[in-house]
């Protein structure tokens, strides 16, 4: 066997199994799912009973002139009809009912394990790809679950049964329309292995798609700024041609296929008519058993058609079973250790001991070695050049990154052994790069205190100068765009800070709070900050040397390793590599 073959053998398994797993959400719904099928079953054997009743009206009143028994097989294929409709509708909203059902559940599923992965996941993973998983893979999943399950099954037992009463009308033309599946055996056997790889295709390709249209719309100003709007649109173009190209393949795959499914039975159907003409004129049938034959013979076409888009779709739904359980199947890596205690409140006594810390799949440490204390009420700046690793060691407090040597204790509890939502509570942060969401200024300011009263509210506002929300059309209640780019940065940045001093944390983590903010704006800022710093422990990342003023004392970060702590004249007087950062730092901003 060939590598490729073997690596298509173990991806078909492991697809196989993936869907198998799925098939946990279902189990709720087994009472609709029996239900359905049975319903379903009822229907197709209502409409197989049809043909014999036309068989008696063919060899009974038809061929005796028989007016009279006419009405009451009229009726009764009537009444079967009848029947097949009401089941057919029975099954449909069952379906509808236990397919949303299970999709629902899936998808809730999905996104509460997205938001238990950590950072470092969702920095390697495109956003696009995890939309598309949980959007249209689980559409397809839902599809072949609900409706291409219950049908392959209801019709190979159609066909089993249609071959059933062929045999019981005519025996030898029986066999040769059961001789028909064997073509079709090896026609879907190819289908399958062809289709899964085709399918993989083209799924990969509408999530990259997917990522390169919202990272387009996200960043259109800047796209816009440069005059790359062209460029872009050539870069869409070339990856919606490739995903088109992907999808017409498929298409094209399937169509030959389907249209291998339509020419069997309409072979082995002109082989019935021409044989079973022959049985009549030989007296070894009757005529009204040829119509009989020839109209079960009919009712197989749509199985067979069927079995086709069934096989593409189950194919399907395998591939994007495996794509979902990508994600499933990755653990979470920052979780509360068993035994993991709830702290109340906090004295914001913060430590690190021996601190080290490698992004996952690195070899190099980002930190090493990291001894540093914040007392209870201390403001702690820490400064240092650009990938020192200030921003990464801020991450570390709350765990949005767990340590890889050493331990962080807050109030001497190890911060691994409290539970995260408890540290989460009690530590508020807000970053450089302030993230805002597509809804209400309220919503994003009480993100972390759902409960904070409007006086509340109104505090954390006037502390981080951002009453500039009364001024906007319906004030609180006013919705942002996404992102937040309907305001500016600095006013971005302003309801993140906000959003952080809410509720007076006892661990404030701002990664430089104030970048982008004006002068004359930052001087209020920092004014109100201090009023808040002095009642909470904060450790504070510091680019502007004018936000200095706000730390009691100061620890100088190089090469992932604490160089030097002390106030910021000890500091300037006896560090030299501490005056060169600031240096540095202050012409960046005399030149920005």
């Amino acid at each position: 066997m060939s590598t490729g073959l073997s690596t298509a053998v173990v991806r078909r398994r492991s697809s196989l199994q993936s869907l198998w797993r799925l098939g946990s959400y279902v189990r709720p719904y087994a009472g609709q799912m029996v239900l359905m099928t049975v319903a379903a079953g009822v229907a197709v054997g209502a409409s197989l009973l049809v043909p014999l009743v036309i068989r008696s009206i063919v060899d009974g009143p038809i061929r005796h002139g028989e007016r009279s028994g006419l009405l009451p097989l009229g009726l009764l294929a009537l009444l079967l009809g009848v029947l097949e409709a009401g089941l057919v509708f029975v099954r449909r909203w069952v379906q509808s009912y236990a397919a949303l059902g299970m999709e629902t559940a899936v998808r809730d599923d999905l996104y509460a394990h997205l938001q238990r992965l950590p950072v470092a996941f969702h920095d390697e993973w495109q956003t696009g790809q995890l939309l598309s998983r949980a959007t249209t893979d689980l559409s397809t999943v839902r599809r072949f679950l609900s409706f291409g399950l219950v049908y392959l099954v209801v019709n190979v037992a159609t066909f089993v049964t249609v071959v059933a009463l062929l045999v019981h009308l005519y025996a030898p033309l029986a066999l040769f329309v059961a001789a028909s599946a064997v073509p079709l055996f090896f026609i879907s056997r190819n289908l399958s292995r062809a289709y899964l790889r085709t399918s993989r295709q083209v799924q990969d390709l509408q999530g990259d798609l997917a990522t390169f249209i919202e990272e387009s719309a996200v960043g259109v100003r800047v796209i816009r700024s440069f005059g790359r709007r062209q460029h872009v649109g050539t870069s869409f173009r070339r990856g919606a041609r490739t995903l088109h190209d992907a999808a017409v393949g498929k298409a094209t795959l399937v169509a030959r296929f389907w249209s291998l499914f339509d020419l069997v039975p309409s072979l082995t159907l002109g082989g019935v008519l021409l044989f079973g003409s022959v049985a009549v004129s030989r007296e070894a049938m009757t005529l009204g058993e040829l119509v009989a034959f020839v109209t079960l013979m009919l009712m197989l076409v749509w199985p067979v058609d069927s079995l086709g888009w069934i096989l593409a779709n189950g194919q399907e739904a395998m591939t994007a079973a495996d794509r979902i359980y990508e994600v499933f199947d990755t653990e979470p890596a920052v979780v509360d250790r068993p035994g993991a205690v709830a702290l109340a409140s906090t004295n914001g006594w913060l430590r690190l001991e021996k601190v080290g810390f490698s992004y996952p799949g690195s070899s190099r440490p980002v930190l090493h070695d990291i001894d540093l204390e914040v007392r209870p009420g201390e403001t702690l700046a820490l400064v240092g050049g650009t990938g020192s690793g200030k921003t990464t060691l801020t991450a570390l407090v709350p765990r949005l990154y767990d340590v890889t040597a050493g331990r962080i204790t807050l109030d001497g509890h190890d911060i691994r052994d409290l539970q995260l939502s408890s540290l989460r509570s009690l530590i508020a942060t807000a970053f450089e790069d302030a993230t805002l969401f597509s809804s209400s200024v309220r919503d994003n300011v009480t993100l972390g205190r759902a409960d904070a009263t409007d006086a509340e509210v109104a505090e954390a506002l006037q502390i981080a100068q951002a009453t500039f929300v009364h001024d906007l059309p319906w004030g609180l209640e006013t919705r942002i765009g996404e992102q937040g780019l309907s305001l500016s940065g600095g006013q971005r940045q302003r309801l993140a800070l906000a959003r952080a001093v809410l509720g007076r944390p006892g661990v404030l983590v701002l990664d430089d709070p104030l970048s982008a903010l004006d002068v004359h704006t930052e001087s209020l800022v920092e004014e109100a900050l201090r009023r808040v710093l002095s009642r909470t422990t904060a450790l504070l990342v510091v680019h502007r040397p004018s936000t200095v003023a706000l730390a009691d004392r100061v620890a100088l970060l190089e090469h992932g390793t604490i160089a030097a702590v002390g106030t910021h004249s000890e500091l300037m007087e006896t560090v030299p590599a501490y005056r060169a950062v600031l240096s540095q730092q202050a012409e960046e901003m005399t030149a920005g």
